[in-house]
């Protein structure tokens, strides 16, 4: 089972959500072809409703927990609640180019 895939079913395990997208960004690091450790989580959930931004957060990285000390270096996190997804057209910002590592020396 690939890292996303992982990733999905424990977020969908964890937070029920309405919308979720797992964004696999490895390609645009520094790392060998094929590696799985840069991800994107856009995750749309009724559980973030009347909780701080961070405190979203945190949720995604405790159902992360395990896949977070051992196979994923970093995680972009983007929640909302179903009304701001709403609200936002599910736009999302689009993550920025890698500057680290030696890609651009």
């Amino acid at each position: 089972m690939s890292m996303q895939s992982i990733v999905e079913e424990k977020l969908k395990a964890a937070l029920g959500p309405t919308h979720l997208e797992v964004i696999d960004e490895s390609s645009m690091h520094n790392v060998p072809p094929g590696a799985e450790s840069h991800f994107k989580v856009v995750i749309v959930s009724a559980k973030f409703e009347g909780i701080p931004l961070l405190r979203q957060h945190q949720l995604v990285n405790e159902a992360l927990k395990e896949e977070l000390k051992q196979a994923i270096h970093a995680l972009s996190i983007v929640t909302k609640t179903p009304q701001q997804w709403g609200a936002n057209r599910g736009n999302v910002p689009q993550s920025p180019p890698c500057v680290g590592g030696s890609k651009n020396d």
